[in-house]
């Protein structure tokens, strides 16, 4: 019998995916992609209520009924019972998200200590604890996909808030240890540093530094969500088969 590959429209067929902070923007846009591709999918939130529901509604419109749980990613509890109840419904995880994120607009000098400690309570306590509950399905399975969403901000000259930049700078080290630490298990891990995108962080930067970015672009724009979704549903994807460790800038060209 002939083998055919899969059909670019349902990438994710079957696949079982964890969205963390997939209520809104980037991380509703890769949940969207991920149903359409054929996934099942479950997401994480921590606050914003009817930003869920919303991304709920959305999800069910295309056909895919979302598990989806609120709390902390910066809490190991909270990690370990979301996943433990997606192997329970669905009999393993096959893929990992860590898009949760935050971030300020602030000059060092007016940032609290309280402020350093939340950028980096959720950018990066929040993938080792998620990573870490994760992880026990995977190795299980010998086999799955962590993709941890950076940023440009680490090593491009756009300037951006310190912490921030610090929080991702970290995500990426991260990445690539684990990388090393698991691939003998199957199990590949990413880092996906999309460029300045139409919400989320530009939504808060003043119109000056947009225009900054566009103008050190080769693409002369910024980036859509759904461009960043679209790649990141084959990254996850069964035919990524020999990438991992890897940084991926997906920036216009900065």
């Amino acid at each position: 019998m002939t083998s055919h590959p899969t059909s670019p429209a349902r990438l994710l067929e079957g696949r079982r995916c964890l969205v963390t902070g997939g209520s809104r923007n980037l991380g509703r846009a890769f949940c969207l992609a991920f149903a359409r591709a054929g996934a099942k999918v479950a997401f994480t939130y921590s606050k914003r209520t009817e930003d869920a529901e919303e991304t709920r509604r959305i999800l069910q419109a295309e056909g895919c009924e979302p598990l989806v749980f609120q709390g902390s990613v910066t809490d190991g509890k909270h990690a370990a019972a979301t996943v433990d109840a997606v192997g329970s419904a669905w009999g393993g995880l096959d893929v990992l998200v860590n898009n949760a994120g935050i971030t300020q607009v602030l000059p060092i000098a007016l940032m609290d200590e309280a402020d350093w400690d939340a950028v980096m309570a959720v950018n990066v306590k929040g993938a080792y604890l998620f990573s870490r509950a994760a992880l026990k399905p995977m190795l299980r399975a010998r086999g799955g996909h962590i993709l941890n969403i950076g940023s440009f901000s680490t090593d491009r000259v756009v300037s951006s808030p310190v912490h921030y930049a610090a929080s991702k700078a970290a995500l990426k080290g991260f990445s690539e240890s684990l990388a090393a630490e698991v691939g003998k298990y199957g199990i590949a891990v990413n880092y996906l540093a999309p460029g300045l995108l139409n919400g989320g962080l530009a939504s808060r930067l003043p119109q000056h530094r947009i225009a900054e970015y566009k103008g050190q672009a080769s693409l002369g724009r910024v980036g859509t969500m759904e461009e960043v979704a679209a790649f990141a549903t084959w990254l996850v994807s069964s035919q990524n088969t020999f990438m991992t460790g890897a940084k991926i800038a997906l920036d216009g060209g900065l």
